[in-house]
């Protein structure tokens, strides 16, 4: 009778939370329905408020089948979005895009003080065998598959063989990009402890770093093949140089200045990061600063700088639950169903590619930095998964070269929506195999927090 109990709790539990979530699409359903002035007169509040609780619920459905939870997200977003049963229309979530702006910078900042000095030093030479052959593997790899993929791509077809070997190149770059969002959520659900969560973290962080220098250098090689006229100056990569030296300046000043606030104020860190978010993120692009960089940067300098880094990642956690379960479930509602439904074969074929490349890489590199068993075999799994820094990069792509970056950004979108919906589950899975997931630990059933406090301390959950 022990043990029926808490089961029967649990699918109790579990009828009420589908019970909700069917009530909750069926009343914004028939508002959406009934009033046709909905989606203008209150659609991006209402848009907000359904993301938040038909994500939760989602999730913890999905849960009891060991789905990751931002999947449910997701999946919720895909759902009501515009493409599926248009609870949400075009002009909600292109307003809650502005969301991804606070979120990115979130994810950054907390990314940046997840790179502990010490756990750096002590998975260096792990670390530093990645980054080489995953990089290598990647660039030349997915360069050969998008210039074998041309006659499939639509946008492609019509390039000289300069110009796409040159957008080979920017794809190349794109398909080293992680998921940071992902791994936090991924590794807050879990609660996981070890080798391959550590590993993980540590790369798919860092290298956020790698790839931003990476797709600046490749767009100033690229232009000249590209566009007819350009030439590769010394001035490029005098831009080039600014950019970087001005973003890790910037950010490690940042970085000093909020901790200092935590150590003398410590309130109002909301609003803070809202502004920090909005505004300051603003500031930078006019200065031709990158934002995901310098948040990065200020958040290691917190870390590692001062005796803040703990403070500084909790204000992170509490403010952070709400912000990426809308995060991922309006990505799930941005998520181009027919353009998918166009390109898929393209898009698989990229995809695919890329999961390959970095599983035969992961191996080869774990082998020559002699990795542990964990490591060795599941480390690839953490690095599927794309999002909005990939997404966010395509963005910059699509301005710099308008001859073909509508159709550049909307593969990329194609491409990433697989590896958003297949990555966190492989990590999930990938995690649970090598036994370093403690879900008995998990007690909550409210959004997760990014996994950024010690095990010792409590902690609530987030969606990544």
């Amino acid at each position: 009778m022990s043990g029926g109990a808490p089961a029967a709790k649990g699918a109790l539990a579990r009828l009420v939370q589908a019970i909700a979530l069917a009530s909750i699409f069926a009343l914004l359903f028939a508002a959406t329905r009934a009033t046709p002035a909905f989606h203008s007169a209150a659609g991006t509040i209402a848009a907000i408020g359904f993301l938040l609780l038909a994500g939760t619920l989602a999730s913890e459905l999905l849960d009891a089948l060991g789905v990751p939870h931002l999947t449910g997200y997701l999946l919720a977003g895909i759902l009501a979005g515009p493409h599926a049963l248009k609870l949400i229309d075009h002009e909600s979530v292109e307003q809650l895009t502005s969301v991804n702006t606070l979120a990115l910078a979130l994810i950054a900042m907390a990314g940046g003080a997840e790179l502990d000095l010490e756990s750096v030093r002590k998975g260096l030479k792990s670390l530093a065998y990645a980054t080489v052959v995953q990089n290598v593997v990647l660039g030349v790899g997915m360069v050969a598959v998008f210039m074998a993929a041309r006659p499939l791509i639509p946008f492609a077809r019509p390039l000289a063989l300069g110009a796409l070997f040159g957008a080979a190149l920017l794809w190349s770059v794109l398909a080293m990009s992680r998921s940071p969002s992902a791994t936090l959520g991924i590794l807050a659900q879990t609660r996981a402890q070890g080798p391959l969560a550590r590993w993980t973290l540590t790369y798919v962080m860092s290298s956020d770093v790698v790839v931003v220098v990476l797709l600046a250098a490749a767009i100033t090689v690229s232009r000249p093949l590209i566009e007819p006229g350009a030439t590769l100056s010394a001035k490029a990569f005098e831009a080039l140089g600014h950019e970087i030296v001005g973003s890790v300046s910037l950010g490690t000043t940042l970085g000093l200045l909020l901790a200092v606030y935590l150590r003398l104020v410590g309130k109002g860190l909301p609003i803070v990061f809202v502004a920090l978010g909005f505004g300051f993120t603003e500031i930078l692009r006019y200065l031709h600063f990158d934002p995901l960089l310098t948040f990065l940067v200020a958040g290691f300098v917190v870390q590692n700088l001062s005796k803040q880094g703990k403070t500084f990642l909790h204000a992170i956690e509490r403010m952070g639950g709400v912000v990426y379960v809308i995060f991922f479930a309006s990505a799930g509602a941005h998520l181009d169903l027919p353009l998918l439904g166009k390109m898929w074969p393209v898009a698989l074929l990229l995809a695919t590619s890329r999961a390959g490349l970095s599983w035969w890489a992961s191996r080869l590199s774990a082998r020559l930095a002699r990795d542990g068993e964990a490591v060795r075999r599941w480390s690839f799994s953490g690095l599927v998964s794309q999002a909005g820094l990939t997404i966010g990069l395509s963005g910059t792509i699509e301005h710099e070269f308008p001859i073909f970056g509508a159709g550049f950004r909307a593969l990329v979108l194609a491409t990433v929506a697989l590896n958003e919906m297949f990555g966190p589950i492989i990590f999930k899975l990938a995690i649970d195999r090598a036994g370093e997931s403690r879900p008995a630990e998990r007690a909550s059933v409210l959004p997760e927090a990014p996994r950024t406090a010690p095990p010792e301390a409590e902690a609530t959950e987030h969606p990544g």
